[in-house]
């Protein structure tokens, strides 16, 4: 691992090209590689030897951005996925079986509250969302003798609530169980989980990663500072059959629970990220600290007008001094990031008419790219969620998402100050 600043490596780590090579990482579209000599394949698929067997497993452009959001993030391996979706369900998955059980933080992304208490329920594994604003003595009372791990996300989507990294590294400490942390909002550049006690880190990297909307993909960072050895967890130091009993532990060191879920996962679902996307998303990386910038500039701003604004009921956004986690987010966080959320006077009805009259915002169901747009997370996004879910998610009927790009900020202020007038 390289000395380099952040900026430094989401420039330039992960390609190093030889003498002659090309300057850009290139893109190695081909699912199959050629070998000199039989023992050579084997020696790949009994794990014995570096090198790409298949592009279902592994290849080497997706291996470049691997490598660079390793740096990225400070950990000592990476393993991009096919979506967001895909990595938060490994992350769990590689280390719960059925009959396991899980605490996850209640204010998280819809989309992972759906797949932790439905599908992850339907393989056996369950989860208990807690309240993350509740004290350390009520969430020890959530742990139980089967659970697992413990998962929270930085900001929450759309709630937009800071985690309390302290708190939750406490726990983990105290019971001996891998903390991980949805790192997508702030991305790496705002804040780096591992350094605050978080063991495994997980992003969708459809989102601010990639930075253009052009491609889906998620990450798996395994920080290489969790006690694997504690006795709790036997996948990782107990003979895997599959692979004539090679123990994780003892053949990866720091890296085994990445390679652990490379190698069981990702052969097994072959949920990978295709060689395009990671090198668009690899593209992306190289200007997510100029991007991040901007985007925090202009949330800041934007925050800042419809807090003012006579037809805005409330506005959350951890910039803000009336952000309930204001001192929090200066507490982890370089920045904000881009995304905010807000209420109009009048409810969700008088909300459809102000989305309804943006021309430079779009609604889409996407957030965190370059382009200013907004979505309603309960009719959208958080729509399977129950009345329960929704506000444990900090989900209420009147919410906006607004993901704020990177245009001129007088053009996106006026925008929705022309939109606030036809309510």
């Amino acid at each position: 691992m390289n000395n380099w600043k952040i900026e430094t490596n989401a420039v330039q780590a992960g390609w190093e090209p030889a003498n002659g090579e090309t300057r850009v990482m290139p893109i190695c579209q081909s699912t199959t590689y050629r070998y000199d000599t039989a023992q050579a394949v084997a020696d790949l698929f009994d794990l014995k030897a570096a090198g790409h067997m298949y592009s279902r497993i592994s290849n080497p452009t997706v291996d470049v951005f691997e490598k660079k959001m390793a740096a990225l993030e400070g950990g000592v391996a990476a393993l991009a996925t096919a979506s967001g979706q895909t990595a938060s369900m490994i992350s769990v998955a590689n280390i719960c079986t059925a009959g396991d059980h899980f605490l996850a933080v209640s204010a998280l992304y819809g989309g992972t509250v759906a797949l932790f208490t439905n599908t992850m329920k339907k393989m056996g594994i369950e989860v208990t969302l807690v309240d993350p604003e509740a004290p350390l003595s009520e969430l020890r009372k959530a742990v139980r003798p089967n659970t697992r791990c413990i998962f929270g996300e930085t900001i929450a989507n759309p709630g937009m609530d800071v985690l309390d990294f302290e708190k939750f590294a406490a726990l983990a400490e105290e019971v001996g169980m891998p903390f991980i942390v949805d790192n997508t909002f702030a991305t790496p550049y705002l804040c780096r989980p591992l350094e605050h006690g978080a063991h495994i880190v997980t992003h969708s990297a459809t989102k601010y990663i990639d930075g253009h909307a052009t491609s889906v993909g998620g990450v798996i960072v395994d920080g290489g500072n969790f006690n694997w050895k504690n006795g709790r967890y036997p996948e990782m130091t107990e003979p895997d059959e599959s692979y004539h009993g090679l123990i994780y532990t003892e053949t990866f060191g720091a890296a085994a629970y990445a390679v652990k879920a490379r190698v069981q996962w990702i052969r097994d679902t072959g949920a990978y990220l295709s060689p395009m996307n990671a090198w668009l998303s690899n593209l992306g990386l190289e200007t997510l600290h100029v991007r991040m910038d901007r985007h925090c500039e202009n949330a800041q701003k934007m925050a800042e007008f419809l807090e003012s604004h006579e037809k805005v009921a409330w506005v959350k956004y951890p910039g803000l001094p009336s952000h309930k986690h204001h001192e929090r987010a200066k507490k982890y966080l370089s920045g904000c990031s881009g995304v905010l959320t807000f209420g109009v006077k009048g409810g969700a009805a008088e909300g459809e008419r102000v989305m309804d009259a943006l021309k430079l915002a779009a609604i889409v169901v996407h957030v965190a790219d370059v382009r200013t747009s907004v979505l309603h997370p309960a009719s959208m996004t958080h729509r399977q969620l129950s009345e329960e879910e929704l506000r444990a998610a900090g989900v209420t009927p009147d919410l906006i998402r607004l993901s704020v790009g990177i245009e001129n900020i007088d053009d996106i202020i006026a925008d929705f100050d022309q939109a606030l007038a036809k309510v």
